[in-house]
């Protein structure tokens, strides 16, 4: 199962992407929200982590635009965020499937991951 983890601090991917290759998946790590599609075309990610402050870039509106396009509408989508409890707009069109708070428990992110993803 092939992960792409989204955030613009490299510290957060780089411990993601540990823990996650740890338990077994593919990774692939992207620090720029402004090429998540560039990456998703090439990369094709069973699931993708998405940070929701990316700069200048808000992860809730990446999340839509994957959420809404056909192409794309099917991967699961974990926002994840510090300073953002969106628990009010998870069932808005273009909503995550699912959310996790920073600092997140290891054991929490992994099962929210097997949660989303498919039986392999």
């Amino acid at each position: 199962m092939r992960i792409l983890a989204v955030d613009d601090d490299k510290d957060i991917l780089e411990v993601l992407q540990f823990i996650l290759e740890d338990s077994g998946y593919e990774v692939n790590t992207l620090s720029d929200g402004r090429y998540l599609f560039d990456e998703i075309t090439t990369n094709m990610p069973d699931l993708i982590l998405l940070d929701i402050m990316l700069g200048n870039l808000d992860g809730r509106e990446l999340c839509k635009d994957v959420k809404n396009k056909k192409e794309t509408q099917d991967i699961p989508v974990i926002l994840i965020s510090a300073s953002h409890n969106i628990a009010g707009s998870m069932n808005q069109s273009g909503a995550p499937d699912a959310f996790i708070a920073k600092p997140f428990d290891i054991n929490d992110l992994l099962d929210t991951i097997k949660l989303q993803l498919p039986a392999a």
